[in-house]
């Protein structure tokens, strides 16, 4: 299977508290093209803190963090905006829509600032809010959605621009379970379909029991490293 991140040595180390918070400690994983990874552990394990330095989000203290070969811990801050751009989709707990666009913008977002032609991102927009259900709410904005219609408008922004991975933390933290299951639904298909690689952080059995491998950290280490089939 094609490698599309690897880390090697990864720690992170937060030095603004009276002690110092090992957050990772020598991580070192590979992640391969089209994977369904559920990041595991307890809370303060380390699992968002992973997340947010393999996305670009946060620089590793020690390690490198390398994205199809290249390594993004190194890059400085306004080629590293363009990388993930280009290259990494973001679902957060907290949905981050923007609240004065519509369904179909919000969507679109991501596009626009990747300078796609109009044509080609509004129809890949629609082709995305269709994939997740919401075609009929393409011109609602986010207050006029409930929260499961919120982060299947996320997912779609996120699978888009057709990144190389997406990051997801926590996305179905916040939504009953049967928006839950729907939105989990579309993005095990979507990942079958488009072959994108979806790593979670997650305490959701329900996210755990579809991933195809589960890593649990713990103290920032990775206790087991689990593949099925």
């Amino acid at each position: 299977m094609e490698t599309v991140i690897k880390t090697t040595g990864l720690s992170k180390v937060y030095r603004d508290t009276a002690v110092p918070v090992h957050a990772l400690k020598d991580v070192s994983l590979e992640f391969g093209r089209g994977e369904f990874t559920a990041v595991v552990g307890p809370s303060g394990s380390g699992k968002t803190t992973f997340l947010n330095v393999i996305g670009g989000l946060d620089k590793p203290t020690e390690g490198h963090v390398h994205i199809d070969g290249t390594d993004i811990a190194t890059m400085r801050e306004g080629r590293l905006f363009d990388f993930r751009l280009r290259h990494i989709g973001f679902v957060f707990q907290a949905y981050n829509l923007i609240p004065v666009l519509t369904a179909l913008e919000n969507v679109s977002f991501i596009m626009l600032l990747q300078k796609r032609p109009k044509k080609e991102m509004q129809a890949r927009a629609m082709e995305m809010l269709e994939e997740v259900g919401l075609g009929e709410k393409m011109n609602v904005r986010p207050a006029q959605l409930s929260g499961g219609q919120q982060q299947r408008v996320a997912v779609a922004r996120a699978l888009a621009s057709r990144p190389d991975f997406v990051l997801a933390d926590e996305p179905t933290a916040n939504l009953d379970t049967e928006s839950a299951f729907n939105l989990l639904d579309i993005m095990a298909r979507l990942n079958r379909e488009e072959n994108i690689t979806l790593i979670f952080s997650t305490h959701d059995r329900r996210v755990i029991e579809r991933a195809r491998r589960v890593i649990t950290l713990v103290d920032g280490a990775v206790d087991k490293d689990e593949s099925y089939a």
